[in-house]
């Protein structure tokens, strides 16, 4: 696998399904950190995901707490409007954990001062927008990444 993916508490579900259909498209790994803003079974998942959810490789967590928990040993980078450095400067490796926020306020406090080492952000190059769509951020950080694995 390429990357693993992470949602932490997405809201909205079109952006998961695409985000899963992402996955699927590049050999990632989606994890999915709860609580949701929609259930799982939702059309709207299932449609922007198309007919490819069924192939994809997915793990569920019931909180963020289960999920540091079991991946404390892991790689991770974390994304944020907060970050200073750029996306560009991370060392993708296989395997790496790209960790993201919920649509609405991004990653937490807590989880962006605790890991403030290991922030990125995406440029942004006007003053009147504050973020990006999660879907759109989290494929360019993807293909960012695999763009550094194929042309080192």
């Amino acid at each position: 696998m390429a990357f693993n993916i992470v949602l932490i508490e997405p809201e909205i579900p079109n952006n998961t399904g695409n985000i899963g259909r992402l996955a699927l498209a590049t050999g990632s790994h989606l994890h999915l950190v709860k609580p949701f803003g929609f259930e799982l079974i939702d059309k709207r998942l299932k449609r922007a995901g198309l007919d490819y959810w069924q192939y994809l490789s997915i793990s569920i967590y019931e909180n963020s707490d289960a999920f540091f928990s079991q991946h404390s040993d892991k790689t991770k980078v974390y994304f944020s409007s907060h970050g200073e450095r750029n996306h560009w400067s991370i060392d993708y490796k296989d395997d790496l954990f790209l960790i993201f926020g919920k649509e609405s306020v991004g990653l937490s406090e807590e989880i962006t001062e605790k890991h403030r080492d290991n922030l990125y952000k995406i440029p942004l190059y006007s003053e009147h927008i504050r973020s990006l769509n999660l879907a759109n951020a989290v494929g360019i950080v993807v293909y960012e990444g695999l763009r550094q694995q194929t042309n080192p």
